[in-house]
């Protein structure tokens, strides 16, 4: 009998080196934050971290971003260790990543294609795919030259154009055409969604969005909130399409939550170009939630890359309720003091064990509250579903059935109360 023999199909982890450059009076954030930073990317993104290592600049080397004789150590260290890829916590240019490629003898990436990396494994709807290809188009187009580079010098001769760079104006059109099919693709979506939006709610509820840096835990405070069951796990963009949920409070009312994608220090601006259309629940949302990891030393630094953001965004303006998330990892009551004084208007919670979520609850009926007016006025019978609007959006204070229609005193959103106006005159100008 022949003894069978079983092979391992399981795909087998890439060992990483990762390279943080820090340069000298041009860094915002400590040293060893990048460092820890980038290495949850390379976990989050799936590869076996076995160096990590930190170069100290006074400048960046236009040809190598660092010196010759530090690519050289880092080679070393890729034949130590068998690695099969190199990390670097800065953008490199096309020409840096093919110099240092050539250098290593293995494949070298920077930070953004790193997160890009991350996107394209999390990305789970059409859309979340086609906005991660997008950025990655956008990404690869400037390194084209240097893929076909060597093949022009070789077929190429004097006064004529080699295979190489034909083939690099073809590839080059045809990314450019994908790239303009994907955005056109992409507003389609958009207004797509909006129609239904519009459709689906005469009068919108209140939206409130969950913003906050990766990983501060938006998703496990999602979940306690509305029981949607999100996916909530210890990693860097769990979540990269939007979600959202009805939640209904205590006073009858209803909003919308969404979580939306974790913001990250220095997220290369087109990345937020491209994924304009899932951070779009951001930007139509009443409200804004700013999660943050209340356990996390650098919490502060990260808070303020999360604002940077809104404020690239446009929506800096908007009311922005911050919550201190990870409460049950500080249980002394003295760091919980210092937190308070920190952050004074916070309010404390544990999405985890559950601590604190009354009073968020509670502070969202109170923000609801705070933008409402009152509302007197008669309904005909026959828009009954202008009352079930009212009832369904606002807080009915008192109702009374009549032979010309329903009396109705309430407290309602302002939008909502325009809207209800400008619906009532809208019929009764179009029975006329």
């Amino acid at each position: 009998m022949v003894k069978p023999v079983y092979h391992h199909t399981a795909r087998k982890k890439e060992k990483a080196i990762l390279v943080s450059v820090d340069v000298y009076e041009k860094e915002t954030w400590p040293i060893e934050d990048r460092v820890e930073e980038l290495r949850k990317l390379g976990v989050s993104s799936g590869v076996e971290v076995v160096e990590q290592v930190v170069i100290n600049l006074k400048n960046f080397m236009p040809g190598l971003l660092i010196g010759r004789g530090k690519a050289e150590e880092i080679a070393e260290l890729v034949l130590e260790n068998g690695a099969d890829v190199v990390i670097f916590d800065k953008d490199l240019s096309p020409s840096q990543q093919k110099n240092l490629e050539e250098i290593f003898t293995v494949k070298t990436i920077d930070r953004t294609q790193l997160i890009l990396d991350i996107f394209s494994k999390r990305a789970v709807s059409d859309e979340g795919k086609m906005q991660v290809e997008l950025a990655q188009l956008i990404y690869l187009m400037p390194r084209l030259a240097h893929m076909w580079k060597h093949l022009s010098r070789q077929y190429g001769g004097v006064g004529t154009k080699g295979p190489g760079e034909q083939q690099l104006e073809v590839d080059r059109r045809r990314l450019r055409e994908k790239v303009e099919r994907l955005k056109k693709d992409l507003k389609m979506k958009t207004m797509q969604r909006k129609r239904r939006r519009k459709q689906r709610e005469k009068f919108s509820m209140m939206s409130i969005a969950l913003v906050g840096y990766t990983n501060s835990g938006k998703s496990t405070l999602f979940n306690a909130l509305t029981g949607a069951g999100v996916m909530a796990k210890d990693q860097l963009f769990s979540t990269l399409d939007p979600i959202v949920r009805k939640l209904n409070l205590p006073n009858n009312q209803t909003v919308l939550l969404s979580d939306t994608v974790g913001f990250l220090h220095e997220l290369p601006h087109h990345l937020i170009e491209s994924f304009k259309a899932t951070l779009e629940e951001v930007v139509d949302a009443d409200i804004l939630f700013h999660i943050i990891d209340s356990s996390d030393p650098i919490m502060e630094q990260e808070r303020d890359s999360v604002l940077g953001v809104l404020e690239e965004m446009g929506v800096g303006d908007k009311p922005i309720i911050t919550v201190l998330n990870k409460i049950d990892k500080v249980p002394d009551e003295g760091d919980r003091k210092i937190l308070s004084m920190r952050f004074p208007e916070a309010l404390m919670v544990s999405a985890q064990e559950g601590e604190g979520l009354d009073n968020l609850i509670n502070d969202i009926v109170r923000e609801i509250q705070s933008d409402m007016e009152d509302i007197d006025i008669m309904v005909p019978h026959k828009y009954y579903d202008i009352v079930r609007a009212i009832r369904k959006q606002g807080s009915i204070i008192e109702e009374k059935f009549t032979d010309e229609g329903i009396m109705i005193k309430a407290r309602i959103a302002k939008k909502d109360k325009y809207m209800i106006y400008k619906k009532l005159q809208e019929r009764a100008e179009g029975q006329e």
